[in-house]
């Protein structure tokens, strides 16, 4: 009980020193918003004392122990260290070193931060940015800001040997933050993040160019700090994104390009989800979530093989779209270690993704299980200099997850559902060579395995069938087939942000990017494997107001 008369004396202090600092509260904030946060700040007051009540009284009842009746206090404390509860109203809540870990810090319940908006307890934080970026590319795509890296047009394509530059603004986004803590271990948060990617029917740039407002993010959490709990559930990163610490939501290890997807090797998805994350220790997390699945295919379909199917009318599906028969969630499993090493911060994780292929053939529904896994690390290779990065995936089916968006499954002739194998490969770094210009760079690739399922009928099954035609491929207007399977796309890009003002009024940024892409096919006994190449120039500017 020796810090109770201090804490309690510190506890009067604060308060009168809020309760003499409430008049410098905005002008606009009411007499009721001022009394809330005194009692918000004395109710977290007596938290803090009752839980230093409690570990003095497990302190004093350790010391008063006879020696004969087991450890002393050293021996007490070194086995806290090794994961022993230390708080009886949380037992959960565990020690790591001289911390206690779970049950604590408490949340700060404080006058309403500097650009955010409060109202009755909850505090809302606007962001976004608005942003005019270009495109140029060595061959047309007819694609905006977001390159679809698998679909480099052949020398067939008229078109494709045209250049193309465009305009954009459609990655301008909008997004806000509501937090608020029912009481001293619970946090609660929901974020929503927009851009302007969607394209309706009615989309075109003809006149008024007007693209329709898409989710990029729409989830809730729920987090408690005592026992290291973390709970999500809606539309977010796939939990095998890589992170940059933990796996600690909105702290995702984004490719920094202006291009909208990516690079190739870049292991990602944005998808509803229900996941929970449990901190073992400051430095250890571990995590499983349910994600809504998605089948890609390509190949030669069998007479009735049914795997998707087209947009039932009045489901709020896009009826030119098609969606796969889906059976059951993906899921995802992570964990993630976060240690210092001579200085270094280092970041490490590893997971692994179950999925499951769903189609009826033959008067039967069958299931065909497919994944695999991957990991990544991140090391301050200069600390705050120099970051160095290096991820991966490897497995059956993983194709929806990859940048370049391979196919998921093939079918053979018998109504079977092949998961096809496939790497992904991505090497990072990023130089921060002053506190507003960074530059960056990345090499990445993802590769199929050819999945050749023999031909029946004169039809030729699976991906990459050495037998289909890739014979019109190269040759400008060719009605020749262009079978042309992907086997491997591969890009090198690199860039720089640099942070042109940053002051009371906001952050205007400006970004360059270069890249070259690399698309090579299957070869085939007509037309061999014929390959395309893409250069490409982006530019950004960006004005983040919040």
């Amino acid at each position: 009980m020796r810090s109770r008369p201090r804490l309690l004396s510190t506890a009067s202090l604060s308060c009168l020193l809020l309760a003499l600092g409430a008049g410098q509260v905005r002008a606009d904030a009411s007499t009721s918003a001022e009394i809330a946060l005194l009692k918000a700040q004395l109710r977290r007051l007596e938290a803090k004392v009752a839980a230093q009540e409690r570990r003095d009284h497990a302190r004093d009842r350790a010391e008063a122990a006879p020696a004969a009746a087991g450890p002393g206090p050293a021996a007490t404390r070194k086995q806290v260290v090794q994961g022993t509860p230390v708080n009886a109203a949380h037992p959960a809540a565990r020690a790591v070193g001289d911390q206690v870990y779970g049950d604590g810090p408490l949340p700060q319940f404080v006058a309403c931060p500097e650009k955010s908006l409060c109202y009755k307890g909850l505090t809302f934080t606007p962001g976004g940015f608005v942003a005019l970026e270009t495109v140029s590319r060595q061959h047309n795509l007819a694609a905006d800001v977001d390159t679809p890296f698998g679909a480099i047009p052949f020398r067939q394509n008229r078109a494709g040997r045209l250049g193309e530059f465009r305009f954009s603004a459609r990655q301008s986004r909008i997004s806000g933050l509501v937090e608020g803590n029912p009481d001293p271990f619970t946090h609660l948060s929901a974020y929503g993040e927009f851009d302007f990617l969607g394209a309706a029917q009615t989309a075109n740039s003809n006149e008024s160019n007007s693209y329709n407002l898409r989710i990029r993010h729409l989830y809730a959490t729920a987090d408690r700090s005592d026992y290291g709990l973390h709970f999500l559930a809606g539309q977010t990163w796939s939990l095998a994104t890589m992170f940059t610490k933990g796996l600690q939501v909105r702290k995702e290890d984004i490719p920094l390009t202006i291009d909208a997807q990516y690079v190739p090797g870049f292991v990602w998805s944005r998808q509803p989800q229900v996941r929970l994350v449990e901190d073992i220790s400051p430095i250890l997390s571990v995590g499983v979530s349910a994600e809504n699945p998605q089948t890609t295919e390509n190949g030669t379909l069998p007479s009735s093989f049914t795997y998707n199917q087209a947009a039932t009318g009045g489901g709020l599906f896009n009826s030119l779209n098609s969606l796969s028969l889906n059976h059951a969630p993906d899921l995802v499993a992570k964990v993630a270690y976060d240690p210092t090493i001579d200085g270094h911060d280092v970041h490490v994780e590893a997971f692994g993704i179950g999925r499951d292929f769903y189609s009826r053939y033959g008067g039967q529904n069958r299931d065909v299980i497919g994944g695999g896994g991957g990991g990544s690390v991140v090391v301050g290779a200069v600390p705050k200099v120099l970051d160095l990065q290096l991820s991966g995936a490897i497995g059956e089916g993983l194709g929806r997850y990859g940048t370049a968006q391979l196919p998921d499954i093939t079918v053979s002739s018998t109504g079977r559902a092949e998961p096809l194998a496939e790497f992904m490969l991505l090497a990072g770094a990023t130089f921060h060579a002053t506190p507003t210009l960074d530059f960056y760079a990345y090499a990445g690739l993802e590769q199929d395995d050819r999945s050749a399922l023999g031909t029946v009928g004169g039809v030729n099954y699976g991906y990459g069938n050495p037998l289909n035609s890739n014979a019109g491929c190269n040759i400008e207007g060719s009605t020749a087939t262009c079978t042309a399977n992907n086997r491997t796309v591969r890009q090198v890009t690199g860039g720089l942000w640099d942070t042109i003002y940053s002051g009371p009024f906001g952050q205007l940024r400006g970004g360059l990017q270069a890249s070259f892409t690399q698309r090579q096919a299957f070869s085939s006994v007509q037309g061999g494997a014929p390959h395309a190449d893409e250069a490409e120039v982006l530019t950004s500017i960006r004005y983040y107001p919040f």
